[in-house]
This record gives structure tokens, C-alpha cells and sequence, in this order.
């Protein structure tokens, strides 16, 4: 039977966050809007986007390449509002 030598330095590694996706700056925050590991995700504000904020609204960004876009904004009406970084950014009634 094999032993397995753990070092601390390999105990600490495996108990390290996953990096975060790059997020062009954007102030993301959340595992995902509608559900947990969605790529889309609630957008908090800045000075940029807080022009875009609604209290009957989330700012959903969601990047420029993911496929079914068109689902999620039929399934959410969500209204495109702007582009930055490589993500659209929707505004998405909440009531």
C-alpha cells in the first residue's frame, strides 16, 4: 500500500478559493442571476452603470458570446441597456 506525504503547503492549496472569472471591471456580485452557475450575473453600482439602476429592475450583465441570449431576454424581458467589456448589460423588471 502506497502513503501519500501531504505537505502543508499542498494542504493549503486545496483549500483555496477558485479564481474569479475576469469581469472587465464591472461590479458583479452573486452566483448567478436566475440560478446558482449562471453566467449572467447581477451588476452592482458604479459610476458607470448606476445610471442604469431601477428599484423595480436587476442589472443582469451577461457576456457578448453566451449562447441563448435571446431565451433569456424573452424569458425574463429583459431590456438591453449597454454594452462594456465584452458583457451586455439588461435591465429585467422585477415586478
Amino acid at each position: 500500500m502506497r502513503r501519500l506525504l501531504l505537505t502543508p503547503a499542498l494542504l493549503l492549496a486545496a483549500c483555496a478559493p477558485a479564481p474569479e472569472p475576469i469581469t472587465g471591471g464591472l461590479p458583479f456580485f452573486g452566483d448567478g442571476y436566475r440560478f446558482k452557475g449562471d453566467i449572467c450575473r447581477r451588476v452592482g453600482e458604479d459610476e458607470f452603470t448606476n445610471q442604469f439602476l431601477d428599484d423595480a429592475a436587476d442589472l443582469v450583465g451577461c457576456p457578448e458570446d453566451a449562447e441563448n441570449l435571446g431565451v433569456f431576454v424573452i424569458d425574463t424581458g429583459a431590456v438591453e441597456v449597454a454594452r462594456r467589456d465584452g458583457y451586455i448589460l439588461y435591465s429585467v423588471p422585477v415586478r
